[in-house]
Order: C-alpha cells, then structure tokens, then sequence
C-alpha cells in the first residue's frame, strides 16, 4: 500500500506520503510533498516560503484519476479530488506514484469519514427555494 507508516495524531494515521514527480522519467526533484491521512489530505510545497494545505476526508466529493500516455509509460497519475474546502475546491495530487491505489483509498476513506461524521452530502442543482416550492 503504497509507503504506510505508523504515525499517529490528531489527522489520523499517515496512509502514503508521495511527492510531485516530474513528467519524464518520474523524478521526485520538486518541493510537493503529499500527504494522506486517515482523517485529512495535506499538500505541502515551497522551497523558501512553505505552504501547507490541508483538507479534512469527509469534504471529498469525488476523485479522479488522469493517466496520459506518458504517466501511463513512467508509471504515475495525477489524482484530482472535487471538495467543498473553502480554500480549494480542486486538490491536485500530480504525477505521484501508486495514484489508482491512493485514489481508491481517498475514495472509500471520505466515505467512511462521512459515515462516521455522520455528514451528509448534497448536490445544488440551482434550484432555489422560493421557484421550487411553486411560491412566487
């Protein structure tokens, strides 16, 4: 399962740590680190001035998996997950290894998350409340 280590605190159980790869040849020369919790997915990048971001796992929507013929070739993918983070409604986990067996964890790990939270999650179809209810 990916690198699984044993840490644990308050975002839960680090399940994978993956960094940012280039396209070619898939080489960790870049200053993304990924790191995916059982309760929460965290971006770090920077060299001199660091940002961290971080999302908890019941506000993943979806996830998405990309594979470009190149990716496919250097064995890596970029994960997309759709969230209702303020700070970012699209995180993007690009070109890191082991990508369909994290998408599947982040997958079932938001759901489980949403079940324990007991958090429901629901779409808006643009339609408002006052033309829905036939009041004009």
């Amino acid at each position: 399962m990916g690198r699984q280590t044993q840490e644990k605190d308050a975002k839960g159980t680090l399940m994978f740590t993956e960094r940012k790869r280039w396209l070619f040849f898939a080489l960790p020369f870049t200053f993304t680190k990924y790191l995916i919790y059982e309760n929460d997915i965290q971006i770090e990048s920077g060299l001199l001035t660091t940002k961290e971001n971080d999302c908890y796992m019941y506000r993943v929507s979806d996830v998405e998996l990309t594979r470009t013929l190149f990716q496919k070739i250097f064995g890596i993918g970029t994960v997309r997950c759709f969230t209702s983070d303020v700070t970012d409604k699209n995180l993007i986990l690009k070109n890191i290894r082991n990508s369909r067996e994290i998408k599947d964890y982040i997958y079932k790990a938001a759901e489980d998350s949403k079940k324990r939270r007991r958090t429901i999650n629901m779409q808006d179809i643009g339609a408002d409340a006052v033309g829905a209810l036939g009041d004009e």
